[in-house]
């Protein structure tokens, strides 16, 4: 008998179109001989799957199940492929929890926590295992002072909204006066916004997952952006950014990176597949913390997928080792 899964994808936020990229994806490498895969579109109007006749029918979120011919269609198992809210801020997490419903990503609290770059942040920077630059966190219904922001954080610094991804609303500002402009294209996206001090150097990121009590670690890639940073246009449209995978560093380096990311993976009590960004300053060679990705980009040019076939395994291989890793 196949499994029934349901592939969600979409959600709430502006990285719409990526999840919708990053499902394409994963439906096509899913093994239909073991899953009979059941694409969900979720959106702030509705939750729906559409037939192969092409009528649109509704998820019943009493039970997230569906019915389709009259038949009640109950899930194995959720692959979760939302970036951004509600299928990487722990929401549908902890729904799917309430329904005891096995989903393919981190539990509720590690993705509400990794979700906020800000809180994440301070986490992470207690735990000792790796440097994290300066920043303040500001919200938009209490006040803040830009002067005393500044006094606190040497410039550049990057604005970015608290809870995003993709880029989307972020600057990198270079004076005082484009910091106030930068905060509210920051605001426009989230009611938290992050305010960092810049660390010059190379940007390095590694994909992990845990399976059969083992945590693989696929190889690690440098990102050379020809852009001021590694923004929404540099991350999807080809030709802007190289990335080289795996990447030209030393063993030592390379070492470091493995080694600081299993800490965070382990003690972030991550689950499934998880991506940990990371620059190695320029002049001192300390490694600093970018983020914590809990539910990275899965179309075919995106990083992980790129990492897996570096590794020489396949997509279908990744997927199913996903799947029945949340089935257990």
């Amino acid at each position: 008998m196949k499994k029934n899964i349901a592939l969600v994808a979409g959600g709430y936020s502006g990285e719409y179109v990526i999840s919708v990229q990053s499902a394409v994806t994963i439906e096509k490498n899913l093994d239909s001989s073991k899953y009979a895969i059941y694409k969900i579109i979720i959106t702030r109007e509705g939750w729906h799957y559409t037939a192969a006749d092409g009528s649109i029918l509704d998820i019943d979120k009493n039970d997230f199940s569906l019915t389709v011919n009259g038949n009640k269609i109950k899930f194995d198992a959720v692959f979760i492929g939302i970036h951004g809210t509600p299928g990487e801020d722990g929401r549908l997490q902890g729904y799917f929890e309430m329904l005891g419903i096995p989903y393919t990503s981190c539990g509720m609290v590690t993705s509400a926590l990794t979700f906020n770059k800000s809180f994440c942040n301070k986490v992470v920077a207690a735990l000792n295992v790796v440097n994290v630059s300066k920043s303040e966190h500001i919200f938009r219904d209490q006040p803040y002072d830009t002067t005393a922001i500044l006094q606190q954080l040497r410039l550049p610094v990057f604005v970015k909204p608290a809870e995003g991804g993709s880029s989307i609303g972020m600057s990198k500002v270079k004076t005082a006066e484009e910091l106030q402009p930068a905060i509210e294209k920051a605001f426009n996206e989230d009611s938290q916004v992050l305010i960092e001090e810049f660390i010059r150097g190379r940007e390095l990121t590694i994909g992990m997952y845990r399976a059969n009590g083992t945590l693989t670690q696929l190889p690690i890639t440098e990102i050379v952006s020809s852009k001021e940073f590694f923004d929404y246009e540099a991350k999807y449209t080809p030709g802007i950014t190289n990335e080289i995978t795996p990447a030209p560093i030393s063993e030592e380096l390379a070492n470091l990176i493995r080694k600081t990311a299993a800490a965070l993976y382990d003690k972030l009590n991550c689950k499934g597949i998880a991506r940990a960004d990371f620059i190695c300053e320029e002049g001192t060679g300390k490694l600093f913390f970018l983020e914590i990705n809990t539910m990275p980009g899965q179309s075919e040019n995106s990083l992980v997928p790129q990492q897996v076939r570096a590794a020489g395994k396949t997509l279908q291989e990744f997927y199913g080792t996903l799947l029945e890793e949340c089935m257990k």
